[in-house]
């Protein structure tokens, strides 16, 4: 038996007066963490809700994000995690693509009102039987009339019981990839997919009842939900929940909890690196002492963010790579070897990592190509897309659609998106290659280049640039300087300065937005 429930329940026994949760003036113990997680179940299983039931879970980095999600695991049901900022149609989505039997839902607020929308799409989608909504305030009723609450739910249910015995092989979450290319596809990632990448990231971190870990990535993403949250409480340490990242609060949060294990993506630290006036607001000083691992993921981290982060806090960042399809850890930084600026590590224990031409073959050392992997972290497939998951797992290796390269000792380095490489005038141009050189120049703090339609070239080279606080630079300054330092065929011949970049609630830049704007 393998139900990745057992990690709550083992510590819930070992160190039941533990915090496990911290969230504004909460803290959970894990006891009753647990407890709560045996409420749900159990409401759950009123419901006639079983083993291979698909649950819907919308809700942000809160405590009730881990009870819901325990809670489904422990009835051997699937948990159904989506992005909190999807609206109804694309809800309605994900409720019948995974033929969900109940959706939880947090209420959101007037400015996010993630209730409503979720209420839409459980009406259009019209498969699902139970939409509970989750209030800030568990006794209190839902503002929708006649909608049950998660209150409800749990309201008399025994905090006793025992997570169901479920197989290795049987789906434990299923997680909606972006779905840039289409309709988003649900990934299948079984009980022992989702161990295994556990203890990978347990060991990896070095994790310890000790530690601290500030969860600023969101819960319904891979990243955070599996390196962090599943990992964390398995190695019985403290989660401290922010809902929504901001540099301020996080600063706040990492010197009040004396946090020592932070895990974000690259648009995070260049947000902590330029805060104004942060040294004087936060001890930098004790926030370095305490914090021992940086990890990053989700994106490739700019060489120049790392190396201010680390002389600035002292700190190792840790870089990896993965796929929501890969469970989703595929390689790492490992704290034994030296770091090399720019790989994002080697492929991690039970795991193959290959570069291979458009044949599958593999390429030779240091040539670029498409990154293709194999081990125990690789998903079941995608959710009744037999089509999709032929196309994307082939001999038992699965294709990222990502380019990469990898030298002689196994280190990989990522080059960039399949989809985002740009070909002017049959040329091959890789943007993190031209973003790397841009982060260096002195009033950038965040940079995007995509490729644009062309009339002659097919495609021209465009960079998108967001100054750093009270620092400026003109297109016509930045193109000049970018044709000191890029090759005349690759260098930015459009360049603008913007105020911001969108993102996605993982703090990734949405290129797709840049090349077609609304």
């Amino acid at each position: 038996m393998i139900n990745i429930a057992i990690n709550l329940e083992r510590n819930a026994a070992l160190v039941p007066t533990k915090t496990a949760i911290c969230f504004a003036d909460q803290e959970i113990s894990y006891a009753q963490l647990n407890g709560a997680a045996n409420q749900v179940a159990n409401g759950l299983k009123s419901l006639g809700i079983g083993r291979g039931d698909k649950v819907v879970l919308s809700c942000p980095n809160l405590p009730y994000f881990p009870i819901i999600y325990y809670g489904i695991l422990k009835v051997g049901a699937v948990v159904v995690p989506i992005n909190v900022l999807l609206k109804g149609p694309e809800i309605a989505y994900h409720l019948q693509d995974s033929e969900a039997k109940a959706f939880f839902c947090f209420e959101g607020s007037p400015e996010m009102p993630m209730g409503v929308d979720g209420h839409a799409g459980f009406q259009q989608a019209k498969t699902c039987p139970h939409l509970f909504i989750i209030t800030a305030e568990p006794t209190r009723p839902a503002a929708i009339e006649g909608v049950k609450t998660l209150g409800m739910l749990m309201q008399d249910q025994s905090s006793a019981g025992a997570p169901a015995v479920t197989d290795a092989n049987d789906t434990a979450v299923i997680l909606y990839t972006s779905g840039t290319t289409g309709k988003a596809k649900g990934a299948e990632l079984s009980h022992a997919n989702i161990a295994m990448n556990m203890m990978v990231s347990h060991s990896l971190l070095r994790q310890t009842v000790d530690d601290v870990h500030l969860v600023a990535l969101p819960l319904f993403h891979s990243f955070g939900q599996m390196v962090q949250m599943n990992a964390g409480l398995m190695a019985g340490a403290t989660l401290v929940l922010l809902p929504r990242f901001d540099p301020d609060s996080a600063f706040k949060l990492l010197q009040t909890h004396k946090v020592s294990i932070f895990a974000g993506v690259p648009t995070m630290y260049i947000a902590l690196l330029n805060l104004p006036g942060a040294s004087e607001r936060y001890d930098l000083n004790v926030i370095a002492a305490n914090l021992r691992i940086g990890a990053s993921g989700g994106a490739a981290m700019p060489v120049e963010v790392m190396k201010q982060f680390e002389e600035r806090f002292g700190v190792a960042i840790l870089e990896g790579y993965g796929l929501s399809e890969t469970s989703p850890v595929a390689t790492f930084s490992f704290l034994e070897f030296d770091r090399i600026p720019g790989c994002v590590g080697k492929a991690v224990w039970g795991t193959e990592v290959r570069v291979v031409d458009l044949t599958g073959a593999p390429v030779v050392t240091g040539a670029e190509g498409e990154i293709v992997i194999r081990g125990h972290n690789v998903m079941k497939g995608y959710y009744n897309q037999p089509k999709a998951t032929a196309e994307a797992i082939r001999e038992g290796w699965f294709h990222s659609g990502d380019i990469g390269r990898m030298d002689e000792k196994g280190n990989l380095f990522i080059v960039d998106r399949l989809k985002d490489m740009i070909i002017r005038g049959g040329f091959n141009i890789y943007p993190r290659e031209l973003e790397e050189v841009l982060m260096t120049h002195a009033a950038i703090a965040q940079v995007a280049v995509i490729g644009v339609p062309h009339e002659t070239h097919g495609e021209e080279v465009k960079a998108v640039v967001v100054c750093k606080p009270g620092k400026t630079v003109t297109p016509d300054e930045l193109g000049a300087w970018c044709r000191e330092r890029m090759a005349a065929y690759k260098y930015p011949r459009l360049i603008e300065i913007t105020e911001s970049l969108p993102m996605t609630a993982t703090g990734k830049v949405l290129k797709r937005e840049l090349r077609n704007p609304r």
